[in-house]
């Protein structure tokens, strides 16, 4: 007999939901992400922010036919710079550069 009630949720839908509702922490998760330096990571991370603010809105957005995005954020992806950038710019995020500060710098 199945129960009326999930007992829990998986870790990916709890992480989902709290960046759905949560604007800010899906900001810090992505620029975490992306401080990881690993591709996977920010495919995974993308993946998410994605679902939670839905995958058909977020491809219209971003001028990608859904089955694209789907497509370059998966395990295999290897999404182009414009892309990802546009990805980015219809979850109203965007690329930036800035300079590594070394050890030396920091003391002055």
């Amino acid at each position: 007999m199945k129960s009326a009630c999930r007992a829990s949720v998986s870790h990916h839908d709890a992480v989902v939901r709290e960046l759905r509702e949560d604007p800010e922490l899906a900001f810090e998760y992505l620029k975490a992400t992306l401080e990881e330096e690993d591709e996977v990571a920010l495919r995974l991370g993308l993946r998410r922010l994605v679902q939670a603010y839905g995958a058909a809105e977020v491809a219209g957005k971003a001028g990608l036919r859904r089955e694209n995005l789907y497509r370059a954020l998966s395990p295999g992806g290897n999404p182009t710079l414009k892309t990802l950038t546009s990805i980015l710019r219809a979850l109203g995020l965007r690329l930036s550069v800035e300079r590594i500060q070394s050890d030396a710098q920091a003391g002055c």
